[in-house]
């Protein structure tokens, strides 16, 4: 089966980081030919990486796609810059680290990344399946908006090339981080849909208008019945 009908060409796909959120590499294979094009990003997270590796990005990128390797990073500097510098040789255009570690983490990753080649460093604020309750367990006096922006601006001043942080608080990351630096936004969800383990959502035109350049797209692509279909939706909402 080849990509979505009618999509080849659109001009907002390349916005779109599909997650590979799958049990297996063959799965998740089988899922990115049937997708591309219009497909050009897809994301690979901890669980995946896990049992596909090196062979799965090398199959992804042998297919035109660039991979956004989310593996949120989160260790004392000399181990992240050391775990950088091994991820970036397998040729990720994205790799991310939690903010939360710490300036010299952050900046250890962004030197390591910047040393081997062109993959870029995102920083991951907070996860967008917390709300304020869930903060405050973990020692957050400030509520899910301050926290981000606090994160972002650590980021930013450490050099990262992007942020990751929810749809919720694009337009306040973005004033942070003008372009060319990235935001980017998971937790994208279809009007309706249901919200599943997110905590903070909003539909990709919404994220787009708040200032998102990329979103991350699981649950409502790779769980819907036709996955061709709902990604050809998705495109026609973000395109209109």
């Amino acid at each position: 089966m080849r990509g979505v009908p009618g999509a080849r060409q659109h001009p907002d796909a390349q916005r779109i980081i599909l997650a590979l959120d799958l049990p297996t590499p063959k799965e998740a294979l089988r899922l990115a030919r049937m997708l591309t094009p219009p497909l050009s990003r897809v994301k690979v997270g901890p669980a995946l990486f896990a049992v596909g590796g090196a062979a799965l990005l090398r199959s992804l990128r042998k297919l035109g796609l660039a991979v956004f390797l989310d593996l949120k990073l989160h260790d004392i500097p000399n181990t992240v810059r050391g775990a950088v510098a091994a991820l970036a040789e397998l040729g990720a255009e994205l790799l991310t680290v939690h903010l939360s570690g710490g300036a010299a983490m952050v900046r250890a990753a962004v030197a390591a990344a910047h040393e081997e080649g062109p993959t870029k460093i995102l920083g991951v604020t907070v996860l967008s399946s917390l709300n304020g309750a869930g903060l405050r367990d973990i020692g957050f006096a400030e509520g899910p908006l301050q926290s981000v922006e606090r994160l972002a601006r650590l980021g930013a001043a450490e050099g990262v090339d992007g942020v990751v942080c929810s749809p919720r608080e694009a337009a306040a990351v973005r004033r942070i981080l003008p372009p060319p630096r990235l935001v980017v936004t998971p937790g994208i969800r279809r009007a309706g849909d249901a919200a599943d383990d997110q905590a903070r959502t909003a539909t990709a035109a919404e994220a787009l208008a708040a200032g998102a350049d990329l979103l991350v797209v699981g649950r409502p692509v790779i769980g819907a019945p036709d996955p061709r279909a709902a990604l050809q939706a998705l495109l026609r909402e973000i395109g209109s």
